[in-house]
């Protein structure tokens, strides 16, 4: 994909990444938020992402329009899972099945590597979210569990996919 490049977020994307993330709230799954966010409210969120040390990455193509973003953040909070981030990735309705996806996902997975980072945990909302659970598959993770009818959102239950990758030497050392 010639035309297309990944690079680290800045504030003049937020306009993008709401709009992106504001359409998957209004008419998907994978997220379970009800009402997208405004800009203001992305823009807290991204500087809370970079505040704790986590990458936060677009891709753009050859005009520099914003095509997909996706970004590592703490699973939890709590001190033992310090090495294990959750991803979060979202791409423009109209720049789907392009493999836009899973080449941020990889680099996200990269950077978190480097970082130090053993684990990265999938949160997919929606059993019924192939391409998501499709995309993480493809990337080496591995079904890690179901939390059945935990979410309401578009008139019915969602269940919750959970999925894992070791990175690095994962959980085979201890960490540095």
């Amino acid at each position: 994909m010639t035309d297309l490049s990944l690079r680290d977020s800045t504030a003049a994307d937020i306009p993008a990444i709401t709009r992106i993330y504001g359409h998957w709230v209004r008419h998907g799954s994978g997220s379970f938020e009800t009402e997208p966010p405004d800009e203001a409210e992305m823009a807290r969120r991204r500087e809370a992402i970079l505040a704790g040390g986590y990458p936060y990455l677009v891709a753009v193509d050859a005009a520099g329009t914003v095509l997909g973003y996706a970004y590592a953040s703490a699973y939890r909070t709590r001190p033992a899972y310090r090495f294990t981030v959750e991803n979060s990735i979202y791409v423009s309705p109209e720049a789907g099945r392009r493999g836009i996806g899973q080449l941020l996902l990889q680099a996200l997975m990269a950077q978190c590597e480097a970082l130090g980072y053993r684990l990265m945990v999938a949160v997919i909302g929606d059993s019924g979210n192939a391409g998501s659970i499709g995309l993480h598959k493809s990337c080496g993770f591995a079904h890690a569990g179901l939390l059945p009818g935990i979410g309401w959102k578009h008139g019915r239950w969602l269940d919750c996919v959970l999925m894992t990758r070791a990175l690095g030497e994962g959980a085979s050392t201890a960490p540095k």
